[in-house]
């Protein structure tokens, strides 16, 4: 369960950055509805569950060397106390979010193609992509699993978290633009923050003790 847990929080550290994933899920659950909203909020879950596979995979090849261990660690800490400190500056002074006209377009969209289109966002996502380098990276690197079990129920909190949020977002920006005010912005950012500094105290924790 607590593996579950860790990546289950650790993706959800990922989905409160107020990225163009997010901004897409919500344009969409605004200008068109619930489903293609979801939808696209799950091709993003698969692309996020692909740099995370590819994550994993990676360190796993790097652990043997102690250098690269203390560069993650020690790299690791400072990037997420920076993101944590952003995350306080945007909950001070939220992102605007221009979701252009709010009136609801006729032509649907294919089902696939939403979903290939936030599979091609998440894949493509300059944050995601320096998430998963540095951030991922370390927490993976920081936690030890000792069985395929404990790798499976990682992942599979990481594409739970992935997917409820998903919903989530979908569900309130379909009821609309109005509920994406400044204090559903800055809650995303106040959350965020708090998940950014546990997890930089983890993996400090974590390499102190696996490396000191």
């Amino acid at each position: 369960m607590s593996w579950f847990l860790s990546g289950f929080f650790l993706s959800l550290s990922l989905c409160l950055d107020l990225g163009m994933v997010n901004v897409a899920i919500i344009r969409a659950g605004v200008e068109r509805g619930l489903l293609p909203s979801f939808l696209i909020g799950v091709g993003s879950s698969f692309g996020d569950l692909i740099y995370a596979l590819l994550s994993m995979v990676g360190i796993s090849l790097l652990l043997e060397n102690r250098v690269v261990r203390w560069m993650l660690w020690i790299g690791g800490t400072v990037i997420l106390l920076y993101m944590t400190w952003n995350m306080l500056k945007e909950f001070r002074r939220p992102k605007e979010i221009d979701l252009g006209s709010k009136e609801k377009r006729m032509d649907k969209r294919r089902s696939w193609k939403d979903f290939s289109s936030g599979l091609g966002l998440a894949l493509a996502s300059p944050s995601a992509i320096l998430w998963f380098a540095t951030i991922g990276g370390s927490v993976i690197a920081s936690s030890n699993a000792d069985s395929t079990a404990a790798l499976f129920s990682f992942f599979g909190g990481f594409f739970t978290a992935s997917i409820a949020w998903s919903l989530f977002m979908a569900g309130v920006s379909s009821q609309g633009g109005k509920w994406l005010g400044h204090r559903l912005l800055r809650g995303f950012s106040f959350l965020s923050a708090l998940l950014f500094l546990y997890f930089a105290g983890k993996v400090f924790i974590d390499g102190y003790h696996t490396l000191l």
